[in-house]
């Protein structure tokens, strides 16, 4: 189940979640982040244990802490490019590196958008908080958090980050009969708890700690 004491989709009632807030699967060592690829890049990613060719890091890659939103944007692994869904376990220090070298995607709240636009330029890593979803896709009225990786954190990423990766497809299809058959697949999701934020980054992401006022 996803946390039922705090998102409990399916039978148990939505609680007031933190407006961002980041919630994840992760234990003292590591967190684990999703993304979906298409099999030429998934199969040797998995085979190796690291991304390798034909993955580009060159190229901007977003990693996602939460399964549902990742369902949504794959659409249950349906999506052309995005057949094969990763579980990829990543080093806490890594993944809280990257939240501390990041920059928000939009101008935050009350900041200057030239200071903003200097940081965003210079920034490793970026930050999206998008609504949070359920297993229909519909929006909840929280946020999940994305992030944003290239140059140096890309190299991290895969240097000296990436413990494990995990090929999760079967269980992305199967969650995904069970939506379509109207069920609950509570059963089948990955258990997400909300994640200790450090003042280091916390300012930095502009977690909140309340739920939405509106």
């Amino acid at each position: 189940m996803c946390c039922p004491a705090i998102i409990g989709f399916g039978t148990v009632a939505v609680m007031k979640v933190p407006y961002r807030q980041i919630r994840a699967a992760y234990s003292e060592e590591s967190i684990t982040v999703y993304q979906a690829y298409d099999p030429a890049i998934a199969g040797p990613a998995v085979a190796a244990q690291r991304f390798v060719p034909p993955f580009k890091r060159e190229r901007m890659t977003w990693i996602k802490p939460s399964f549902l939103w990742m369902m949504y944007r794959c659409g249950w692994a349906t999506k052309a490019g995005q057949g094969r869904v990763l579980a990829i376990d990543i080093t806490r220090e890594g993944f809280e590196w990257a939240l501390t070298h990041s920059c928000l995607s939009h101008p935050g709240h009350g900041a200057e958008r030239a200071d903003w636009a200097a940081r965003l330029r210079r920034s490793p890593v970026r930050i999206q908080w998008d609504p949070e979803r359920d297993p229909h896709h519909n929006a909840l009225p929280y946020r999940s958090i994305q992030i944003g990786l290239s140059g140096e954190a890309v190299d991290r990423y895969l240097d000296e980050w990436t413990v494990a990766i995990t090929d999760i497809t079967g269980l992305v299809r199967s969650a995904h009969a069970v939506v379509r058959d109207g069920g609950d697949p509570a059963g089948l999701l990955p258990v997400e708890r909300p994640y200790p934020v450090d003042a280091n980054f916390a300012s930095v992401i502009e977690a909140t700690t309340e739920a939405d006022p509106g």
